[in-house]
């Protein structure tokens, strides 16, 4: 089949649109690289919306109607959205569903260290990442500080112009001949990437009796520790319940001279939770409920309290249930089964650099549209979510009756590898579910590159399928 390029297909008024919405998306990015950042993002967005939440929509004693936008958001790192629709819950509702979770270092609870005259913070790598493309690039931390009275303390440093950041450093060329014999995912071992955070010794003033050679012992560290109590009222025991993220220093920017890409980190799988939740609130009343799940957790298995291996997004739906009137275990159970999903999730771009690796017939192209993936998995489709043919016929008459340009992919060549994303575990109640997204350059490195043209095209494939689907 003929692959269209979405690039051709619109027209100029069309293109500046795109612009916008990228620029847009560039900010998400901007101010989301982690979950709780995002979190706060979506809230801010969709409350000037006139979303409620849902907790005090139930202590109100109020009753859900057609057209109420209600959310609700769990360990500030997941949240779900409702738009109530005009049918029954229990006939089913319309799902979009996206994580916000990427691959990232995550800072040890017992870090702090000082070796050889620096001071580094060590870390434990999340989710699937090649560990040598972390090495001497500009790290930011993120996070919070939880301290022992309860005060959070937000952590964000190497974004702005004047902060500092942090690196992990390499072997020097001229002594990696040993290193370079090494297969690639042993080249940087998983305990070799610890960040540098200093390397200036705390100056104590000696007294008159003390010897001139007498040195501090840590000195670094301290010196370090006096940074942390002087800018942050931190201890060194308040890592123990803290959560940093070491991400990529720097913005998203526009890719290639014509500016038809994206580079940035985190877009697996932002870009997919940033169209999804622009979709829902571009949508005007729907027959069905529209829903929009957006969760943590995916890059490790989807599991934890955040996950959507967890029962917060059941929780959810029947509490909506409840104040729509209709709650009922029996109609909880068939609202699930009777629901369509797209699991709004990215797939792999093809590389002509790496055309080996890709079934040219099978594969997501930029440009190319918002990606189908009709399974997932490995090798022999296993841990796949592999959605069935009437569903697909359903969705492919959704875009062309909307005009929506998309093509199916596979993640890769057969028996090479695979993945995996939320969908098989929506498609435990019995709906229908199939992966739907954006198709990603260098995804899982520290910065992908995706096309706007995609990113764009996405949103209106969501928004065609909030207000169409119904199988």
């Amino acid at each position: 089949m003929e692959h269209k390029n979405t690039w051709e297909r619109y027209k100029e008024e069309q293109l500046k649109e795109v612009d916008v919405f990228a620029q847009e998306y560039m900010s998400f990015l901007d101010h989301g690289k982690t979950e709780r950042e995002c979190i706060d993002q979506i809230v801010n967005m969709i409350e000037e919306e006139g979303y409620r939440e849902l907790d005090a929509v139930i202590a109100s004693g109020d009753q859900l109607k057609a057209g109420d936008k209600v959310y609700s958001v769990w360990m500030n790192k997941s949240i779900v959205l409702f738009q109530i629709g005009k049918e029954k819950m229990a006939d089913g509702i319309n799902i979009l569903g996206a994580h916000i979770d990427s691959p990232r270092l995550d800072i040890k609870q017992n870090p702090l260290y000082e070796e050889g005259g620096f001071a580094y913070l060590d870390t434990h790598y999340y989710g699937g990442v090649k560990k040598y493309q972390w090495v001497t690039i500009p790290l930011a931390i993120h996070g919070v500080v939880v301290k022992k009275d309860g005060t959070t303390v937000e952590i964000n440093i190497g974004e702005k112009e004047d902060d500092p950041v942090f690196f992990v450093s390499d072997l020097l060329i001229h002594l990696a001949q040993e290193q370079l014999e090494k297969k690639a995912n042993k080249v940087i071992e998983g305990e070799a990437l610890d960040i540098i955070i200093g390397n200036k010794p705390l100056v104590i003033e000696k007294k008159e009796d003390e010897a001139d050679d007498q040195t501090e012992k840590e000195a670094v560290k301290k010196g370090i520790l006096s940074i942390l109590q002087q800018s942050y009222d931190l201890e060194e025991e308040d890592f123990i319940s803290a959560e940093l993220e070491v991400v990529p220093a720097g913005k998203a920017r526009e890719a290639g001279f014509d500016r038809s890409m994206i580079l940035s980190y985190g877009q697996d799988d932002r870009v997919c939770a940033f169209t999804s939740l622009k979709a829902m609130l571009e949508i005007e009343q729907t027959a069905r409920t529209a829903c929009c799940i957006l969760v943590d957790k995916e890059e490790i298995g989807s599991v934890g309290a955040t996950g959507m291996q967890s029962k917060f997004f059941e929780n959810a739906v029947a509490e909506v249930m409840n104040l729509t009137g209709e709650y009922s275990e029996l109609n909880l159970r068939r609202c699930l089964a009777h629901s369509c999903m797209l699991s709004s999730d990215v797939s792999s771009a093809f590389d002509p650099s790496y055309a080996s690796s890709f079934d040219k017939k099978n594969v997501a192209y930029l440009g190319g549209g918002m990606v189908f993936n009709k399974f997932t998995g490995a090798r022999g489709k296993s841990g796949s979510n592999d959605a069935n043919a009437e569903y697909l016929g359903h969705i492919r008459a959704i875009f062309e009756k909307e005009d929506v340009n998309f093509q199916t992919a596979e993640l890769g060549r057969v028996d090479l590898g695979g993945g995996g994303t939320i969908a098989y575990i929506l498609a435990l109640y019995g709906m229908n579910v199939i992966d739907c997204g954006v198709a990603v350059l260098n995804m899982h490195a520290p910065w992908e590159a995706t096309s706007k043209i995609d990113v764009y095209e996405t949103k209106r494939g969501y928004v065609a399928f909030l207000e169409n689907a119904d199988l």
